[in-house]
């Protein structure tokens, strides 16, 4: 007994909330089993000594989980309880459902049965102060106790990150005996320092889904109908002030009346009866007082306690005068006279009989708690009043900022330096800063310092160091310099260099959080600091510094180092610096005298592009150690573990850590060794690919003439690719220029037509006559792309052949004649040299140089026969005549007399002898004897270009292509590009496309000998629903069969048009939903689109190009797709973007709009891509869905800041922003605008509302006050479709009534995303 009320006194003597000596007794050293470590554990069944009455029916075990639950059954997988709302699918007793994770010695799990009267006593104690007449007489016999202490979240961890510092601690107690049963939830003051968990599917999309409160059946169809659960809290505004609340007058403590009757009766309501058939108390602790049912308080919920006397037992009795109590409220940031949270000071005097306190002072609490923050609570002491930041917050008091969130910070710099010899002034120059609270990272830019002050500031770390000192990351006990002085201080600075004496001084002066907790800072610079030269950097080592604590001040110094490096040549230099802080603190109080901040990396750098001066810090605070004393660094942060890689460090208490393997690695030693799924078996690849081990996982490779299917695992055959020759995509220069060459594979290449030359792609006219092809009587003349010859006046021909007229009638020139009359420039005979021809006009067989005495002599073509020519004086040669000389072939000719060096580029090569045919002429395949080398030519010899092959290869086939042979159609030239990969001979297991003899697809396509057949249309894609199993051949038709006819509506009735049908995002694919009216057909629902490594956020449907436009939070980018079959995804932003998840398309302005969370903005561009540009980029915390209405041309999203969400509105040219609704929403995921009844809608996963307004913000409603955890919302006809986190599915609700009428879970379970609906025609704008 006396036990109890030590509890108790020590509970109201804080005056605010439990402390931890007022959990029940546990612990090993109570004989407490211990839950083994893990992220979803549950406990053996614990065979009660004896049955408790539950829900009014009896149990006999009792499993304990690691996610913050008890039931009498044991625990499904995590998966399929754990993110869900209530009601679950089995008993659950939740005293704080969510995610949790005790691995890595992250916290314990005890659970005990318990029949000391010790336990027993203090816990009927708790009981009969919630239901002080109903439970007047319960005496318990026996108690099961489990406890959570100081367990964390789960979270991802990577090697750059470390586990949460996080940890909650609660307990639930359920005491009983053979007739009925209470149970008990204790939550300690500062237990829940988290409220909620992130889902194990979010990847980078913002979310944490609430942990839930209460109590759950697990039985019936429908148990959220039937009112077989109880929630007490499933919102981050309820589950804030568990700690602090209470239905029992003990802030902390809630009890609850769990076994004699089928529903769970909340404590703090005597006479007020559970309505059947319902949940009561619902939400008790929700903010918003109009829904939430509360439980009837006949009388003040208790802040004192005084203890009475039972008849027989002698236990305490919950009384005492009224006068003395007060009633919480249930929004404790919300004052009234006698209705307020009061501390009491911690000397007060304990009477055994009664508590009293003395709250008189010149300021309290009742008078000035305004100037708390709206995230604190105030507590009175003797002789004044502080702030202090409720949990999941930390500030001091007066401004508070949410624990682990990204901060910013926006000032000015203004200053005077004398940087060497030169003087700098700037005025009022930016400064912001990024904050990653979680990690202790700071940011810092200033931009717009002048040169040379700019560079020579690189050494002047400390302008970036406050931001570290006052948002470092905090050990335990230990408090960073935001949790000391908030958002109102003036820091003192006074820096001075080495070897030179230079001196600076820094004052910064932080003047509050202004819009969207932005803290605001202004800083002056004066003094001197030393010059450096361009080209420098400044790199700082990592350091530690003392800072000294006092009520109003905050001191440090130090001596730093940083090296100057140029090149190779690198200079250490120092400073040494003073510096003090001053802000108006509590007086009560308890500041550490000493800390230290410990900073692991420092960066400073100048961009001289964008003129923009850069600090980042990482830091942490901790206490002042002796090292002599105390222990050092955990191994994991100092790099003295023993892990080897892959395995991650986890550091344990004090100096202790574990070495762990991430998924996809099996402990190995010290390390970790690489799971082979492939060959352990562990993969699921299906038929036609290949598995692939990669470290850590493994992928699923199609093999050559496969794709993936839907499914991601499955490979089904490659569509054939589109010939971009035919379609026009190609980059070819116009027809008249270039042609266009199918490669089979979906490319192309270009070439040159004849006459043109270039890559294909640029083609220019060749000026054929500056090769003189024309006859030399003949005059050439140049055209684009050709020439023509026309002969001179008095000859007649081509052009290519011109002989000379006599009076009108031609007479043929022998050459040796034409030669005589027209001497080429060039002569082949020598410089000058005129031929002598005989009476016939033929060559003489002698050829003398009238002018050099050369002779030689010539063939009968006038060829000079090598080796005949004498020397000027010489006697001439004997030459045959001309009858004796054979009429020789220009290929018989290159045969017996060779050129040494052919004329031009050698169409045959240095010492290569022709091979002729019978008639003398040029074979069309030339070898060379002994190099090896074959080409082919044409019949003057010269070689085709690209024909040449190499010596020991196949020589080319050399003719020319009959003039009649058509070029190769799309399917043969597929079906020759698969043959080509496949290597000439494919598998049995392999695709290749049947064409028939015009080229074209046959109707009906086998696959290999696999024995599956399918119907294709005329462009070779499947006609969906024709494939058949081996043994059977679909009945294909050359041509789509016609359209089949629908029945004629009645009059009286106007359905919805044929053919909607939703879109929804699903990770790594989008789903496809056909709608029946407006029910969901969900036997029809299917895998429209899979897209491997992407994570689809936002979707959208233009509807007048028929395109799926969708963001990419894992690749980064905005795609699109066509929804006929064979589309190919294409992405059309893939660079500017960290978290693309809101998207909308304007399909009359042919634009596209969405929101990126990570960047803070609202972008828009072109359906393509163009045009884009930033429509804002201010205000927004995490903006996340977005609407649009194309007709009138206005822009609708949602900011769920947490401090301040709101949803506005503006043009789609960003002009008139303004803001629509910003009271009673929390988190408003989903957001629609409906083009029919012209109402703008939102699902809130905060408030749980559906909701609806005009346009211009008035006619606000509910449509529906009880989601779950919406994520997207669309609108069609009468009815809304949301996605939901809690239910993994698609939700339907009626507008007109708010009734839940249908929904749709998939069968493979994962978090679903964006959604939307596709018409069958464009709204807003029908034909």
């Amino acid at each position: 007994m006396r036990a109890v009320l030590e509890v108790l006194a020590a509970v109201l003597a804080v005056g605010a909330a439990l402390s931890r000596p007022g959990l029940l007794p546990h612990g090993p050293a109570r004989g407490d089993a211990r839950l083994r470590p893990g992220d979803d554990e549950s406990s053996p069944g614990v065979l009660l000594r004896r049955a408790l009455r539950l829900y009014g029916r009896a149990a006999r075990r009792l499993y304990v989980g690691t996610n913050g639950v008890i039931s009498t059954q044991d625990f499904p997988r995590e998966t399929q309880y754990v993110d869900d709302d209530f009601p679950t699918d089995f008993p659950v007793i939740a005293p704080f459902l969510a995610d949790l994770d005790t691995s890595g010695d992250r916290g314990n799990i005890y659970y005990r049965q318990d029949e000391s009267r010790e336990v027993l006593d203090q816990a009927v104690g708790y009981i009969q102060a919630g239901f002080p007449r109903s439970a007047a007489a319960f005496v318990p016999t026996n108690a099961f106790i489990a406890t959570w202490e100081d367990v964390g979240a789960y979270q991802e961890l990577s090697q750059d990150t470390e586990p949460s510092r996080k940890l909650n601690t609660f307990q639930a107690v359920i005491a009983y005996n053979d007739e009925d049963t209470y149970t008990i939830f204790l939550y300690p003051n500062g237990g829940l320092q988290f409220l909620g968990t992130r889902p194990k599917e979010s990847y980078n999309v913002q979310l944490e889904l609430p942990a839930r409160v209460g109590f759950s059946w697990g039985d019936g169809d429908d148990p959220k109908r039937d009112g077989l659960f109880h929630s007490l809290a499933s919102s981050e505004q309820a589950l804030r002030v568990l700690e602090r609340e209470s239905n029992t007058g003990i802030p902390g403590v809630w009890v609850f009346h769990v076994g004699s009757t089928e529903h769970v009766e909340p404590g703090g309501g005597e006479g007020a009866a559970p309505n059947p058939g319902t949940a009561s108390y619902t939400h008790p602790l929700s903010s918003h007082a109009s829904t939430a049912q509360r439980p009837s308080h006949g009388s003040p919920v208790l802040l004192g306690f005084v203890p009475g006397r039972r008849d027989t037992q002698g236990w305490p009795q919950p009384g005492g005068d009224a006068a003395a109590r007060q009633s919480y409220s249930a929004n404790p940031s919300s004052y009234s006279s006698g209705q307020h949270g009061v501390g009491v000071e911690e000397d007060v005097h304990f009477n055994p009989d009664v508590f009293t306190y003395s709250a008189a002072s010149k300021e309290t609490c009742a008078q000035h708690h305004g100037r708390c923050s709206p995230h604190a609570f105030c507590t009175d002491y003797a002789t004044g009043f502080c702030c202090h930041c409720r949990a999941t917050f930390y500030g001091n008091g007066r401004q508070c900022l949410p624990e682990g969130a990204v901060h910013r910070l926006n000032g000015k710099v203004s200053g005077s330096l004398r940087v060497g010899q030169a003087s700098v002034r700037f005025q009022d120059v930016d400064l912001h800063a990024y904050i990653v609270g979680s990690d202790g990272r700071a940011y810092t830019a200033i931009s717009g310092v002048p040169q040379p002050a700019a560079r020579a500031l690189l050494p002047l770390l400390p302008l970036g160091g406050l931001f570290a000192w006052l948002f470092a990351l905090e050990e335990p006990g230990s408090e960073n310099g935001f949790s000391i002085t908030g958002a109102e201080f003036t820091q003192s600075l006074e820096v001075t260099f080495y070897p030179g004496g230079e001196t600076v001084l820094v004052t910064q002066t932080a003047e509050g959080l202004g819009p969207d907790n932005y803290l605001s800072l202004r800083t002056h610079i004066q003094g001197e600091v030393p010059f450096l030269p361009e080209n420098v950097t400044v790199h700082i080592t990592p350091y530690r510094e003392l800072y000294s604590y006092s009520s109003s001040a905050v001191t440090s110094s130090g001596q730093r180092e940083y090296v100057v490096a140029a090149g190779t040549a690198n200079q250490t230099l120092s400073y040494r610096l003073r510096q003090n802080i001053t802000f108006s603190g509590c007086p009560h109080s308890r500041l550490p005298a000493r800390q230290r901040l410990s900073v692991a990396r420092a960066f400073a750098l100048f961009d001289s592009h964008e003129h923009v001066l850069r600090y980042a810090l990482a830091a942490r605070i901790g206490p002042a150690r002796d090292d002599a004393e105390n222990p050092g660094v955990s191994p994991c942060h100092d790099g003295t573990h023993t892990c080897e890689a892959p395995a991650r460090c986890r550091p344990g208490v004090g100096t202790e850590y574990t070495c762990e393997c991430a998924a996809g690695y099996r402990r190995d030693g010290r390390g970790c060794r690489d799971v082979d799924e492939c060959a352990e078996g562990l993969s699921q690849c299906g038929a036609f690919s290949v598995c692939q081990n990669v470290p850590g996982s493994h992928r699923c490779e199609c093999r050559s003439g496969y794709r993936p299917a839907g499914d991601g695992q499955q490979c089904v055959p490659l569509a054939p690719a589109s010939d971009p020759c035919e379609d026009g995509r190609h980059p070819c220069a116009p027809g008249d220029r270039a042609r266009c060459l199918s490669r089979g594979d979906g490319r192309a290449t270009c070439e040159c037509l004849p006459g043109y030359t270039g890559d294909g792609i640029h083609c220019s006219d060749v000026d054929e006559c500056a090769e003189s092809p024309c006859h030399p009587a003949a005059v050439c003349y140049n055209t684009p792309g050709s020439f023509s010859c026309r002969c001179r006046p008095g000859y007649a021909g081509d052009g290519f052949q011109c002989t000379y007229a006599v009076e009108g009638n031609p007479q043929r020139l022998t050459p040796c004649q034409h030669e005589r009359m027209y001497p080429r420039e060039v002569p082949p005979l020598g410089d000058g040299h005129v031929p002598q021809c005989d009476e016939q006009g033929r060559y003489r067989p002698l050829q003398c140089h009238g002018s050099s005495g050369h002779c030689w002599c010539v063939d009968a073509a006038g060829q000079e026969i090598a080796g005949t020519r004498t020397a000027p004086g010489t006697t001439p040669p004997r030459c045959g005549s001309p009858e004796s000389i054979q009429q020789l072939t220009p290929c018989e000719h290159a045969r017996m007399y060779p050129r040494e060096v052919p004329p031009g580029p050698s169409p045959v090569g240095d010492g290569h002898v022709p091979q002729c045919d019978e008639q003398g002429r040029y074979r069309p395949l030339q070898c060379h004897g002994s190099s090896g080398h074959c080409w082919c030519v044409d019949a003057a010899g010269q070689e085709i270009a690209g024909t040449r092959t190499a010596p020991g290869t196949t020589p080319p086939h050399c003719g020319s292509p009959e003039p009649t042979e058509r070029p190769p159609s799309m399917c043969e030239r597929w079906r020759q590009s698969l043959l080509e990969h496949y290597g000439g001979s494919p598998r049995g297991d392999q695709y290749v496309p049947q064409c028939d003899p015009s080229g074209d697809f046959t109707p009906l396509q086998c696959h290999g000998d696999s024995g599956y057949c399918w119907c294709v249309e005329q462009s070779g894609r499947e006609i969906p629903g024709t494939r058949s199993e081996p043994g059977t051949t679909p009945p294909c038709l050359p041509s789509v069969a016609p359209p089949s006819v629908r029945p004629e509506p009645r009059p009286d009735v106007s359905p919805p048009a044929a053919g909607t049908f939703l879109l929804y995002a699903q990770g790594q694919q989008i789903g496809y939903l056909p709608l029946n009216g407006t029910r969901l057909q969900k036997d029809a629902a299917k895998t429209l689109l899979s897209l491997h490594g992407s994570i689809v956020v936002g979707i959208d449907y233009d509807c007048r190009e028929k395109m799926i436009y969708w963001t990419d939070v894992a690749g980064r980018s905005i795609s699109r797709a066509g929804l006929e079959p064979g589309s190919e995804p294409e992405t059309i932003i893939s660079s500017g973007l960290i978290s693309p998840e809101g998207l909308a398309v304007d399909h009359l302005r042919r634009a596209v709009f969405w929101t990126d969370s990570g960047l803070d903005r609202i972008e828009r561009a072109r359906l393509d891509g163009s045009e884009r540009r930033v429509l804002f980029d201010t205000d927004l915390v995490n903006p996340r869905a977005i609407a649009v209405d194309p007709v009138r041309g206005n822009l609708y999203w949602t900011d769920w800041n947490r401090e301040a969400p709101k949803i506005e509105t503006s043009t789609v040219n960003g002009a008139n922003r303004r803001v629509l609704v910003h009271t009673d929403i929390g988190l408003p995921n989903g957001l629609t605008f409906d083009p029919f009844s012209k109402l703008l809608c939102w699902a809130d996963a905060g408030t749980k509302h559906l909701e609806c307004t005009f346009p211009d913000g008035t006619g606000r409603r509910v449509i529906q006050s009880n989601l779950n955890y919406p994520f997207s919302i669309i609108s069609y006809a009468n009815h809304f479709y949301h996605t939901d986190w809690r239910r993994d599915g698609v939700i339907a609700v009626n507008k007109e009534t708010g009734a839940f009428t249908d929904e749709y879970l998939p069968e493979q379970r994962s978090h679903l995303y964006g959604i939307t609906a596709v018409y069958p025609y464009c709204p807003g704008a029908r034909k």
